[in-house]
């Protein structure tokens, strides 16, 4: 099974290039659909913090000029799209209410593209992460310099769900790449988990992997960013928010530390 359909959330902004032109490789790897979203600013957020005591003239003004920049945003995304000069690439521009419009695209989409921006929570397209990665559990390619899909490929082991639904969903990219090295330390961990079987999971489905055991205890994402340099990796796969979602936040947590991180391009699942 490949990958058919890859999303890129987009703003409407000129920083949207960038992301826009790393999710055209990843489409092209796999000969995919290429589905440029546009989500703006939503009325139907704005409006519960007008309350109805908001002067009418002002929220007027408001709604126009979100009206204006919407229309904006949808010329800026077809400009780029067209610019693009991919032939499967298809812009489509959302409509309020946007989050639903969004989890549909997201649903009918087998992997989402973001930039680093979003995945540390700035931009407009922050919250748009924190939908398609936390909510809709979707998986989400964050797209970091030098992606790349037949380049070498560091899957992180822990054993956990987490960990075998990002390795699983990310099976199609683990059967194009150069190269496969499977990291985990166990002594990090509470599990005792086994790195060859895994090895031996990915041999059945047509990837040659190899192990890498890491020596440590405390700092997993330390670890994983350490091996993920030492193999060269292009892109690590990962398990996202293995822990309750507030604990995350307010702790850190492996999840937070690799999207603040300037290491490779990340692969997450949640």
């Amino acid at each position: 099974m490949s990958w058919a359909r890859i999303m890129a959330p987009l703003a409407g902004v000129a920083a949207d290039r960038g992301l826009l032109e790393s999710a055209r490789v990843l489409a092209e790897g796999f000969g995919a659909e290429l589905a440029c979203v546009h989500a703006p600013a939503d009325m139907a957020d704005l409006m519960p913090w007008m309350g109805e005591g908001f002067m009418g003239g002002v929220q007027v003004t408001a709604l126009e000029s979100l009206k204006e920049a919407a229309v904006e945003g949808h010329h800026a995304v077809d400009k780029l799209v067209q610019e693009l000069g991919y032939s499967r690439c298809k812009a489509i521009s959302l409509d309020s209410p946007v989050w639903a419009g969004l989890a549909m695209e997201g649903r009918l989409s087998d992997v989402i593209v973001f930039d680093n921006n979003a995945a540390r929570g700035r931009g407009p397209l922050a919250e748009s992460f924190q939908q398609m990665m936390a909510d809709e559990q979707r998986p989400v390619m964050v797209a970091r310099p030098g992606l790349k899909v037949d380049g070498t490929v560091l899957v992180a082991w822990d054993g956990g769900k987490e960990a075998s639904r990002a390795m699983r969903t990310a099976l199609p990219l683990l059967q194009k790449a150069a190269k496969v090295v499977v990291a985990g330390a166990p002594a990090a961990s509470s599990r005792n988990f086994d790195l060859e079987r895994l090895v031996g999971f990915l041999a059945a489905r047509g990837v040659t992997a190899t192990t890498q055991v890491l020596d440590g205890t405390g700092d997993a994402a330390g670890l994983l960013l350490g091996a993920a340099r030492e193999a060269g990796a292009d892109i690590l796969v990962a398990g996202a928010f293995g822990h309750p979602r507030l604990q995350e936040f307010i702790f850190g947590g492996t999840t937070r530390t690799l999207l603040n991180s300037d290491g490779p391009s990340l692969f997450l699942s949640h």
